[in-house]
């Protein structure tokens, strides 16, 4: 018989007390925790390297944007015309022109569904493909994360490889009332929260507070510190609370603060002006003079966003969530004054920064291996209301998918013919879930763990395989 590889930091002497004293880990269940641990670490060949997960916060409008009905009643149709692609009989709104040019590199969900209303409980099932353990409501005070996000189960099934950072996120964090409870590791451990990078608009810069040296501890004291935890390492006797388990997170630390790669990804001034340009401008006015001011302009952080996603993924991060969250003062719950929010305020920089996005990786011969992920948590109601706004939808809407070897132009379902439900090929969250975890080499029916032992599938869904060319 094989002894399936124990992973110290999945069952620790702390954690094995901690299951032992609740009574819930016995010798039968402490080897079922073992082969679990064992089996989810064996995987296929990766179609690809890394991912970015673009959400949309709030909610966009798939009739405005990619799933458009030129043929429904006024009522539904709304105040948009669609237009011509890349590809050709493909058509989305006339607001997309620069994702327009690109869609011979995308591939659509038109069938994407699930049965949250609300904004907290819709983008918990979105980030982690099931629904959340609280149910259909929103959160008004802190709870714990319950089940993992994507990046957060990449990150543990990828936790003997040693990288510095297997998952970042930015901005972080995005909230509602309180942070979403849908952006970390939940019940693997905080071990396999992000990388956490912190945006400032003003300043247009980006930090990560774990490559902050503080003034009083400087590298070579850090050095020292090290080589004294080496040494208590190397004496169990000496330290037995310390365990092998633990020396992985020690050593990634100490490799965080001094990776010069990481704290140049997040250096936008290396990039071309041009180059940081085209991922998206607003204009401004400064203040003064019998004009009322001079017109100038300044980078739009939806783009900047996307562009320090595409370093990251260069400098070899694998998984990058890009939350698209009150960006300069919009998000994209349009209740009142859809259209104009859509026109003026919300579709332009996404167009351009996305559309940069896909054309840059290209260029930079990394969109086959880098699958882009775009995606509300919901999409918005088929009628507009009183308010020339559109509420609430996750009855049907759209998600779009871009290199990773996506068949360009490929699409998945329909809607009806208002954009109200499913009309073929239905979705869920849990099947973008799959279809992820496949591209990077993992099999959904796989398992991971909680605290109580009870096995887990990485996704309840099935791969989108009818989306990707067949290699």
């Amino acid at each position: 018989m094989v002894i399936p590889e124990i992973h110290t930091h999945e069952l620790t002497r702390r954690r094995f007390l901690q299951f032992g004293g609740a009574g819930a880990l016995s010798l039968g269940g402490m080897w079922q925790a073992q082969m679990l641990a064992a089996e989810a670490v064996a995987t296929s060949e990766s179609k690809i390297r890394s991912c970015i997960f673009v959400f949309y916060y709030g909610g966009p409008s798939h009739l405005d944007t990619y799933d458009p009905k030129p043929h429904a009643p006024d009522t539904v149709r709304g105040e948009f015309q669609s237009i011509t692609t890349s590809v050709p009989g493909l058509h989305i709104s006339e607001h997309l022109p620069h994702m327009s040019q690109v869609m011979h590199h995308c591939a659509l969900i038109r069938s994407m569904h699930h049965t949250n209303r609300l904004h907290d409980s819709a983008s918990i099932e979105t980030h982690t493909g099931r629904q959340a353990a609280q149910g259909d409501r929103e959160e008004f005070a802190p709870i714990e994360q319950f089940f993992p996000c994507h990046g957060g189960v990449l990150s543990y099934l990828r936790r003997d490889e040693g990288m510095i950072v297997p998952h970042a996120a930015l901005p972080f964090v995005f909230q509602n009332v309180i942070p979403v409870p849908c952006q970390g590791g939940g019940f693997l451990g905080k071990a396999f929260d992000p990388f956490r990078v912190s945006v400032d608009p003003e300043k247009q810069s980006y930090t990560v507070e774990e490559l902050i040296l503080r003034d009083e501890l400087p590298t070579r004291r850090i050095g020292l510190r090290r080589n004294l935890l080496a040494s208590l390492q190397a004496n169990v006797n000496v330290v037995p609370a310390i365990s092998t388990g633990i020396e992985h997170y020690y050593d990634r630390a100490f490799q965080l603060l001094n990776s010069e790669n990481v704290r140049r990804a997040l250096d936008l001034d290396e990039e071309e002006p041009a180059l940081r340009e085209r991922y998206g401008v607003y204009p401004t006015t400064s203040r003064g003079g019998m004009n009322g001011g001079e017109q100038g302009f300044a980078r739009h952080m939806r783009g900047q966003n996307l562009l320090i996603a595409r370093r990251l993924v260069e400098a070899g991060v694998p998984f990058v969530n890009v939350y698209d969250f009150k960006q300069q003062g919009q998000n994209w719950d349009s209740h009142s004054q859809n259209f104009v929010q859509h026109k003026e305020f919300l579709l332009p920089p996404a167009d351009k920064a996305l559309a940069t996005l896909i054309s840059d990786l290209d260029d930079r011969g990394l969109l086959d291996s880098t699958l882009v992920v775009a995606t509300g948590e919901f999409g918005r109601t088929p009628t507009i209301n009183g308010n020339a706004g559109r509420d609430h939808w996750p009855d049907c809407y759209t998600v779009l998918l871009a290199g990773g070897g996506v068949r360009g132009g490929a699409i998945h379902g329909a809607s009806d013919a208002t954009g109200s439900y499913p009309e073929r090929d239905p979705a869920t969250p849990a099947d973008l879930a799959a279809t992820i975890y496949w591209r990077f080499g993992f099999d959904s029916a796989q398992h991971i763990i909680d605290r109580t032992l009870r096995p887990w599938h990485l996704a309840n869904g099935e791969p989108l395989s009818d989306l990707f060319d067949a290699t």
